[in-house]
């Protein structure tokens, strides 16, 4: 059995980068965990919306079943602001607390700022400075953010590991639903329709009806 840990920037991120393969995981008996990096600020964002995507965050994580759900309320849209070391710091302590042997993280040339920050922190914490370390690590692909890249400006999202869903895209997608403040109707980005379209397109680059890609960061046989 596995510990497997995905490292979210935002509430949605774990979902729409992620939410098949967390599935898969939890049906092959690994167990799954999900951090949340940051929480809205009611100055900005309004409390009410906040409490809205907290709520849906969390019904989300128990419709999917994970394991445990992990929220460090660190600013959202405002990673930029705090001193790296401070986010390192709150990430690391999730890390211990896990021990996860599978990470999954944000691609480092997201066009979010925050996608950036919590990459480059979790690659902190999951160095392999001690005879404990996450052997894989595996960065996810998130509608409206990795594919607003700018190559060669920044890295682009090349995926080299494909995830079989197939079994669990419907219950991907009903998990995605729940956040209701967050999908949009199509042809926007976040529709359900494009993340059907994107995990079929996947799905069908590696001859199966449909897949999340990743791009492997590390792994140690």
């Amino acid at each position: 059995m596995s510990c497997v840990l995905v490292v979210a920037p935002h509430p949605d991120d774990e979902v729409l980068g992620v939410g098949g393969t967390v599935l898969k995981h939890l049906a092959d008996g690994d167990a799954v965990h999900v951090v949340v990096c940051t929480r809205g600020e009611a100055s900005r964002f309004g409390k009410a919306q906040v409490e809205t995507v907290q709520r849906e965050a969390r019904n989300a994580h128990e419709f999917l079943g994970v394991t445990g759900s992990h929220f460090l309320n660190l600013p959202a849209a405002r990673l930029d602001t705090i001193p790296g070391a401070e986010i390192n710091a709150a990430l690391a302590e999730t890390f211990a607390k896990v021990a996860p042997d599978t990470v999954y993280v944000p691609h480092s040339g997201d066009v979010h700022r925050d996608h950036q920050l919590v990459f480059q922190a979790a690659l902190v914490c999951a160095r392999p400075t001690s005879s404990t370390y996450p052997a894989r690590v595996l960065a996810y692909e998130t509608v409206s953010e990795t594919n607003w890249h700018a190559p060669p400006t920044t890295p682009p999202f090349v995926p080299n590991v494909y995830i079989d869903i197939s079994a669990h895209l419907e219950r991907k997608l009903e998990a995605c639903s729940i956040y209701t403040s967050q999908i949009q109707p199509a042809p926007h980005e976040r529709s359900l329709e494009a993340l059907r379209a994107l995990a079929t397109v996947r799905g069908h680059t590696v001859h199966v009806q449909a897949a999340e890609a990743f791009m492997l960061v590390r792994e140690v046989i």
